[in-house]
């Protein structure tokens, strides 16, 4: 027979009362099949813990050194049920979280910050790439959930939209066009372009440059860069024009303008992207964190 849970809280109720009707009370159980345990216990142990007489229950030298033991165990058990649970609920262990650069001049930030106020018990583990890495990583299970910008579709994978954003043309503050709060794509005609690299993501690299395609030209791209604070500071000095996501103005310096395109068709989608089928708490628990924040798109 192994000892089991039910024999170490009937001990420890003994052991603390040193009487068998009040831990019988206590446990809201009859005293005889409580005996009955107490003895079971004591066959397993192969020692007496317990001296009886009709005055009075002591703890022999081994029934000291078992209740010390029980208790921990008992400890033990409860911690490790309440940690399953908490793990059930969401609410500890270990997130990785791929991201782009971008999103953390929209929504990312409080997204972050209200998940990190529910769930102070998960380790969020932050890992910056490009929307098409982030995805590598999805799919060799290296990350978990990711939050990525016109993302390419991939059919084992889930995408949830957060935020859909105007593009913007990003120019010198001395260009022509810099006179007005917009432009038309067809007023950077004659530009070098200044463009993400295209390893970021197939669609994230084109739909800028369709926009331009849209008003009957394809820009020269004269220069590539991985991050937008990098693009707009080549644009400040003069090196060329840029199409990007509109929340680039929160960056943008003097030296440059950011221009509305109300000729555009296209907008840039920022979403959370997991893998198809995910179920683990964590990662449904930052979804639903994640579309607190989105907007209708």
């Amino acid at each position: 027979m192994d000892v089991e849970l039910r024999h170490l809280r009937y001990f420890v109720a003994v052991a603390e009362e040193l009487h068998f009707g009040r831990a019988a009370a206590r446990l809201h159980m009859a005293q005889p099949p409580l005996s009955q345990a107490i003895r079971q216990l004591e066959e397993i142990v192969g020692h007496p813990l317990l001296t009886r007489s009709s005055r009075s229950v002591l703890l022999t030298p081994a029934g000291e050194a078992f209740l010390d033991r029980a208790r921990r165990t008992l400890r033990n058990v409860g911690r490790d049920v309440e940690e399953a649970r908490s793990i059930g609920r969401g609410e500890t262990g270990v997130l990785n979280l791929g991201y782009v650069g971008s999103v953390m001049m929209t929504l990312l930030p409080g997204i972050l910050r209200d998940h990190l106020a529910e769930f102070p018990g998960v380790q969020l583990r932050l890992h910056e790439s490009f929307t098409s890495r982030v995805v590598e990583g999805l799919r060799d299970g290296s990350i978990d959930a990711g939050v990525v910008r016109d993302r390419d579709p991939v059919d084992d994978l889930v995408a949830t939209p957060l935020l859909l954003e105007p593009f913007v043309a990003v120019v010198p503050a001395d260009h022509a066009a810099a006179r007005g709060d917009a432009t038309s794509a067809r007023a950077l005609r004659d530009d070098a372009f200044i463009s993400p690299i295209p390893a970021a993501g197939t669609r994230a690299y084109e739909k800028p440059l369709s926009i331009c395609e849209e008003q009957g030209f394809r820009p020269t791209v004269a220069h590539q860069a991985s991050h937008w604070l990098t693009i707009m500071r080549l644009v400040g000095v003069g090196l060329g024009v840029t199409i990007a996501p509109e929340c680039v103005r929160s960056i943008a310096s003097p030296d440059v303008r950011c221009l509305a395109l109300p000729e555009a068709r296209v907008t840039s989608e920022v979403a959370l992207v997991h893998r198809a089928g995910e179920r683990r708490p964590m990662v449904t628990a930052f979804e639903r964190v994640a579309r607190g924040h989105a907007p209708a798109v």
